[in-house]
């Protein structure tokens, strides 16, 4: 039955099938299906169909994909928008949502990030990531930009005591050189910024500024 069996399928694979067809034809597993064919050559024109065949899945597994992250990201948005109306009595939800509306990234990445250089602005908005959005400690990052005029080698330090973020989780410091012969400001930081690359999180925070703007009637024209 075995031998049978064997027969069968190396007959259908010298047609051209896939090992997917041919299992839909026989009851074994691809492991012993793989022995039985590996000396099996197939002919050009047989390769080329098994490899239109693979694209044509390839394509229709990538729409799929696509149609559902829209369906998801719409999902998310919606819900968002109508929690975004019952935050409105909380100051810290109100202040955070309106910082990040106006200093944070609206990428299409959809990494959430949020850069500047004043030490009270970062310090809001990590209790704004912590207190409202629930961000993960381990989930934060930061990345400091500099010129190479300000540039010292305790500027991470400064910016992990504001944050409360470890050292370990900071992205290499960017030292960006200039020409401009400006007069050095020893108090000068830099520019932080705090990176969490959650996209489920971006898109509830898409949704919550989508809601601020349908509430006080701002949305876009």
């Amino acid at each position: 039955m075995k031998f049978e069996t064997k027969i069968k399928a190396r007959k259908l694979r010298e047609k051209g099938l896939s090992y997917k067809e041919i299992l839909e034809e026989i009851n074994i597993s691809k492991s012993t299906l793989s022995i039985w064919l590996r000396e099996i050559e197939l002919t050009p024109d047989q390769k080329k169909r098994l490899t239109n065949k693979m694209d044509r899945v390839r394509y229709e597994v990538a729409k799929r994909k696509v149609a559902q992250r829209i369906e998801r990201t719409k999902y998310i948005i919606k819900e968002a928008k109508t929690e975004a109306k019952t935050f409105l009595k909380n100051p810290m939800f109100l202040t955070g949502i309106s910082l990040y509306w106006a200093e944070g990234a609206k990428n299409p990445k959809e990494s959430v990030r949020f850069s500047n250089s004043d030490e009270a602005m970062v310090r809001l908005i990590m209790k704004w990531f912590r207190g409202v959005c629930g961000v993960p400690e381990e989930k934060f990052r930061v990345h400091v930009h500099i010129h190479n005029l300000h540039s010292r080698k305790n500027v991470c330090a400064f910016w992990s005591k504001v944050t409360g973020i470890p050292l370990k989780q900071f992205y290499k410091t960017y030292i960006k050189s200039t020409s401009l012969g400006q007069r050095k400001n020893v108090l000068y930081n830099g520019t932080c910024s705090i990176v969490v690359n959650d996209r489920k999180l971006f898109r509830k925070i898409m949704g919550w500024k989508l809601g601020l703007q349908e509430y006080f009637g701002v949305s876009p024209l």
